[in-house]
C-alpha cells in the first residue's frame, strides 16, 4: 500500500478529506523541522499538535520554523 492509498484510507475512516500535495508537503517540512532541532520523536508529536490545533499546515509549518532552543 503506497502512503498515499494509507492516508486516503485513514482520512476516509475519520470523515475527513486527504490532505492536499500542497498541505503533505508542509506536513512532511513540519515534522522534518521538528525532527532535525530536536529529537526524532517530536516530529509525531508536533503533527498531532498541528491536527488538534486546527490551523493550515502553511501556518503550523512556519510556527515550527520559528521555534528556538532556550537559552
Amino acid at each position: 500500500m503506497s502512503r498515499d492509498e494509507w492516508i486516503t484510507d485513514f482520512a476516509a475512516r475519520l470523515g475527513l478529506s486527504p490532505p492536499t500535495a500542497e498541505e503533505i508537503d508542509d506536513l512532511l517540512d513540519l515534522a522534518a523541522t521538528a525532527a532535525h532541532s530536536s529529537h526524532r520523536t517530536a516530529a509525531p508529536l508536533a503533527c498531532w499538535l498541528a491536527g488538534a490545533s486546527g490551523r493550515p499546515p502553511a501556518e503550523l509549518k512556519q510556527l515550527a520554523e520559528g521555534v528556538t532552543r532556550p537559552g
